[in-house]
């Protein structure tokens, strides 16, 4: 293997575990001393990082707490609009779905922390709500764009409930993922749809 292959790997792996650190001290300082309890060099501090290598990872404490917010490629995002992947509407809403879902590895143990902080700082569950609102809001344009490109009037009231039916699954597939079933939850996503279309059908 040359070089050349082998440094974005690293790269990217030295970013993870960068990454990694941030979150870890951001759920550790939230929990000892708040939100409002600590600054941002106390969090680059507690990463082993630079404030200016902080500042190029998160803009602010809340960001830290939360991570990155999942993003769709530019790539999926075109596919879908076209028509794709597989010319079924809920079919290329999964895949869209099953993107957001693998673009965080979400463990258990973090996730069960940033649950119980979110309930105690009304700030953080704030901002976990904004983030849900951003993608729903993401997924109903895209889903316009889709309608649009085929001549379609855009129906509001189907793409809203579309888009929650895909909310209602995960806080369903959530719920069973921290009740202790211990597979993927993007494998948990999966069933729950079925079942609802199945229900639906």
């Amino acid at each position: 293997m040359t070089s050349s292959a082998t440094e974005p790997s690293l790269r990217d792996a030295k970013r993870r575990d960068t990454e990694e650190r941030i979150l870890a001290s951001a759920l550790r300082l939230t929990e000892e001393h708040g939100l409002d309890g600590f600054t941002m060099d106390d969090l680059a501090a507690g990463a082993g990082v630079s404030r200016r290598t902080l500042f190029n990872y998160v803009p602010s404490k809340l960001d830290a707490v939360l991570g990155p917010a999942p993003t769709l490629s530019e790539q999926s995002r075109a596919r879908f609009v076209a028509g794709g992947p597989h010319g079924v509407l809920i079919e290329d809403l999964q895949v869209l779905a099953r993107e957001i879902l693998d673009s965080r590895q979400v463990d258990r143990e973090r996730f069960e922390r940033l649950r119980q902080i979110a309930d105690e700082h009304p700030r953080i569950l704030l901002a976990v709500h904004g983030r849900f609102e951003t993608i729903s809001a993401d997924f109903a344009t895209l889903l316009g764009e889709r309608e649009a490109q085929r001549g379609t009037p855009v129906d509001p009231l189907r793409a809203r409930l579309i888009v929650r039916l895909l909310v209602t699954v995960f806080d369903s597939a959530m719920a069973a993922y921290t009740a202790g079933d211990d597979r993927p939850l993007v494998e948990l996503f999966d069933e729950h749809l079925t079942a609802a279309r199945q229900l639906l059908a």
